[in-house]
């Protein structure tokens, strides 16, 4: 087998230098003249990892951090102090409006609940900052026809969380097999996650603890009854605040394929599925699912089931890409290609880790060391298309596209399964004013439902 491990891909040089190849990477903002000035809005476990993240590759200057929750957002407070070369305890908020307005930040980043994604980055873009946004982008697809019109119309650059396409190992997959044609026409492939990751229960109806504003975490979504703090997997259990499984896990793996076959828009979108299973909790997102992403001549099929196991046990939360030659499959963690036929050799490529360079990595709390590399690069490339003034590599629209698709497969599942056709230049979905009535979610009052053409 010929094996692209780590020893060799940093053998000669250092695995920055060579991801410079790939166009990755441009100056090096750690000599630009003063610190950059970014804010927090989110200060939860992902926020945090994607602060520190560009902490590590950027001089940074937190100049506030937001959170409703005050425990968290003091907590948030002290670790960053420990991260940031100047030791500060940035300014707290709890209104991400009135962080915006106070200390103008040339960056934010956001790593709320789906639910709040798309006020806050459109608010973020009116301010001035350009914007690194979790994916999903939105929890409905008007949010995200918005949220890329503010983009545009602020000129600002936002970069999606979607960070497979900086991931080290599947870009040089996607060099050495995609783009030098090894697997021929290519005809169908295949994504999936079959992580036990649907929360579930009946935890009992309590008060809202003192530290905690529920009412404005909540914001636009429905005021469910308070059964928890919501912030570690039970908000994702919920259709109120995101999109299930597949507006979590399939938007990235869709993203990936999109990515490295070059593909826009599907022409038709199909979903079935439902809860099967786990029916005993309050959770209402489907724990299990399929869809049908259409392209000419090639179908993107997704899958998930929060139970049982996965069907090939290397790669639980994976694509497949299939040509005539052979398959590509990938995953956070590796790459495999598989050719047909005996007289050809298969190439694995393993998961590039920085332990060495970055040793703070092995000791952070929850971090996904396998997935710190690619944050990493996704953020130079953020602020390298910012320095260049050129769209980053996972920017809005991308990031529009693939969550919307997930929405719009949620929307067929919810409508029976029936097909759907998605026109990005009217923003309805073509012959069905059924299932165009649900590209928009009723927001709670005062909250107001951001329209592309009122950015």
């Amino acid at each position: 087998m010929n094996h692209l491990n780590r020893r060799d891909f940093l053998k000669g040089s250092s695995a920055l230098a060579a991801l410079a190849s790939f166009g990755l990477l441009g100056m090096d903002f750690k000599d630009r003249e003063g610190p950059i000035q970014v804010a927090l809005i989110g200060t939860g476990w992902y926020g945090k990892s994607d602060l520190f993240r560009l902490i590590q590759v950027a001089d940074v200057e937190v100049v506030g951090l937001c959170d409703p929750d005050r425990t968290i957002l003091e907590a948030a407070g002290k670790l960053v102090s420990e991260r940031q070369k100047s030791g500060n305890v940035p300014p707290l908020f709890e209104d991400y409006k009135k962080l915006l307005a106070e200390t103008k930040p040339e960056y934010v980043l956001i790593g709320s609940p789906d639910h709040w994604h798309a006020l806050m980055a459109i608010d973020a873009l009116k301010s001035g900052a350009h914007v690194y946004l979790q994916k999903p982008i939105s929890v409905d697809v008007i949010e995200g026809e918005a949220i890329l019109a503010a983009a545009r119309k602020y000129n600002k650059k936002v970069q999606v969380g979607t960070q497979r396409k900086s991931t080290p190992h599947l870009i040089t997959a996607k060099k050495e097999v995609i783009d030098k044609g090894l697997l021929g026409k290519i005809s169908h492939a295949e994504i999936c996650c079959y992580f036990h990751m649907r929360a579930n229960g009946n935890p009992p109806v309590e008060p809202v603890p003192s530290f905690f504003n529920y009412d404005l975490w909540t914001g636009p979504a429905p005021l469910r009854p308070y059964d928890g703090l919501p912030h570690i997997r039970w908000w994702r259990t919920f259709i109120e605040y995101g999109n299930g499984i597949t507006g979590d896990m399939c938007v990235h793996m869709l993203d990936t394929v999109r990515w490295m076959l070059a593909l826009g828009w599907p022409t038709q979108i199909t979903s079935s599925g439902g809860i099967y299973v786990q029916k005993e909790g309050k959770s209402n997102i489907s724990d299990t699912q399929t869809a049908i992403f259409e392209y000419p001549e090639l179908n993107v099929v997704w899958q998930h089931r929060t139970w049982g196991n996965p069907v090939d046990k290397d790669y639980p939360w994976a694509f497949k890409i299939f040509g005539e030659h052979g398959y590509l499959v990938g995953s956070t963690m590796q790459a495999d290609f598989i050719p047909y036929g005996d007289d050809k050799k298969p190439i694995h490529f393993d998961l590039v880790l920085e332990e060495e360079q970055f040793p703070e990595d092995v000791t952070e709390e929850r971090i996904e060391l396998n997935a710190a590399p690619a944050t990493r690069l996704h953020m130079k490339d953020w602020l390298n298309s910012i320095e260049k003034d050129t769209l980053p590599i996972a920017d809005i629209q991308e990031g529009h596209i693939s969550t919307a698709s997930c929405i719009l497969a949620n929307i067929s599942m919810d409508l029976g399964g029936r097909a759907l056709k998605y026109d990005p230049k009217t923003m309805t979905v073509i012959g069905d004013q059924e299932a165009t009535s649900k590209l928009r979610r009723p927001y709670r009052a005062p909250y107001v439902h951001p329209e592309p053409n009122k950015v």
